[in-house]
């Protein structure tokens, strides 16, 4: 990474300021969870309202000296706000402070960074990185902008702040480059599920909803999980076998947050990619969270950005184990629409309801029927048996197989075209 964090936690003030303006709208609960999970140690948290973000300093002159006299108080060496900060902001605050400011995105970068761990989720977190500092390299670097004439003062025709762009440049191609030969990768094993008809169930919500639990607990696995946000980073795939359905691919994904950086959306497209092409999506919330439907719309408009607002959805509610009035169950709009279900991932409770409700969404579009092939028609038998979709077969008298299959509608319809 290009990006060396000390071991340690770092003292920080914390600042939260709230604005009428819905789509200016933080959770002060949530960011003190964010810099905790990033190994902040908040010594005060700042909070305040302003009607619109100051073009100087974003919190205003007369909160700025607040914060500052409470960086020197403190003797702290982080300023943290919950909000993104433009360029020049974040420069006039570090110099009013003297010590680092980091603004929302930056900080949910540096968390990314800590967490991945697979080669495809460095990568990727490097990419959101140097793209997030290209627009910030005039820190530090003002006193080089300018090349001045005269002997002993011409420059090599190039200024540091010119060559760090051009440095930045060059190794964000050469990221791009890698990650789009480990995408292509990750496309071949998709084509080959699709090939072998094994359907995809992704798990999809807001951080902390619980998901690696849940995956834990459908797959039999040991996945890292935390009550922290971000746990989960580098998507974990494991084969599982469900009753009436048989094999499924169980995807866990990253969890979403509020105003996720637009950088790190188009870095972890490889991995988004996963959810759009799911089969199902396990949309886990979080059933004690006062912020649920919030978190589920912000999950929701994730979905549609990325485009896979048209996946078939469970609506999944965990943590009922910690609801004094939610017991396990599952709601259907039919017998083969699931709306909802709760679960405990933690406890187990729920997860028969849940597991009968996957294979229903997925057996809706699922033919089990038999077929009599004559003898000539070899060929169309080996290609059943190599799909994976013959469940059993017999021959009669005549050297007819009757084979029972089980496979989509889609080549099920086309099946009966070749007989």
């Amino acid at each position: 990474m290009i990006v060396d964090r000390p071991e340690g936690g770092e003292r920080a003030v914390l600042v939260h300021i709230d604005f009428p303006a819905d789509g200016m709208q933080e959770d002060l609960l949530e960011f003190k969870e964010l810099a905790e999970s990033a190994g902040a140690l908040p010594v005060e948290t700042i909070t305040g309202s302003r009607q619109a973000p100051d073009p100087k300093y974003f919190v205003g002159t007369g909160k700025a000296e607040e914060i500052r006299a409470c960086v020197k108080i403190h003797n702290a060496e982080l300023v943290i706000v919950n909000h993104t900060l433009s360029p020049a902001q974040e420069r006039n605050l570090e110099k009013l402070f003297q010590c680092r400011v980091v603004d929302r995105t930056g900080l949910i970068l540096d968390i990314f960074a800590q967490r991945a761990r697979s080669f495809e989720g460095k990568l990727q977190v490097e990419l959101a990185m140097l793209k997030h500092l290209s627009t910030r390299l005039v820190r530090g670097w003002t006193h080089l902008e300018r090349q001045r004439g005269g002997i002993g003062l011409r420059g090599p025709g190039e200024t540091q702040l010119e060559t760090d762009r051009r440095l930045i440049r060059t190794r964000i191609k050469f990221v791009t480059n890698r990650l789009i030969r480990v995408r292509k990768q990750r496309e071949q094993g998709r084509r080959a599920r699709k090939r072998a008809e094994v359907p995809t169930v992704a798990l999809v919500g807001y951080t902390n909803a619980g998901k690696s639990t849940l995956f834990n607990r459908l797959t039999g696995s040991e996945v890292y999980t935390a009550h922290r946000l971000f746990a989960t980073l580098d998507p974990t795939l494991r084969r599982v076998e469900l009753p009436e359905v048989g094999p499924v691919i169980l995807a866990d994904t990253v969890g979403f947050i509020r105003h996720l950086p637009h950088d790190l959306v188009n870095a972890f497209h490889a991995t988004l990619q996963e959810v759009c092409e799911a089969d199902l999506l396990l949309h886990v919330i979080d059933a004690q969270d006062e912020d649920k439907r919030s978190n589920r719309t912000e999950v929701d408009a994730v979905l549609e950005s990325i485009g896979a607002a048209t996946v078939p959805q469970i609506l999944v509610y965990n943590k009922i184990d910690l609801c004094k009035n939610m017991t396990e169950g599952t709601d259907y709009a039919s017998p083969d629409e699931v709306i909802r279900t709760r679960v405990s991932a933690l406890t187990g409770s729920g997860m028969d309801e849940l597991t009968k409700a996957i294979a229903r969404s997925l057996c809706k579009d699922i033919v089990q029927n038999t077929v009599i092939l004559p003898p000539e028609k070899a060929k169309l038998r080996a290609e059943l048996y190599q799909s994976g979709a013959v469940i059993s077969e017999r021959m009669d008298e005549e050297g007819h197989c009757h084979l029972l299959v089980r496979l989509p509608k889609r080549d099920w319809e086309r099946l009966i075209d070749k007989l």
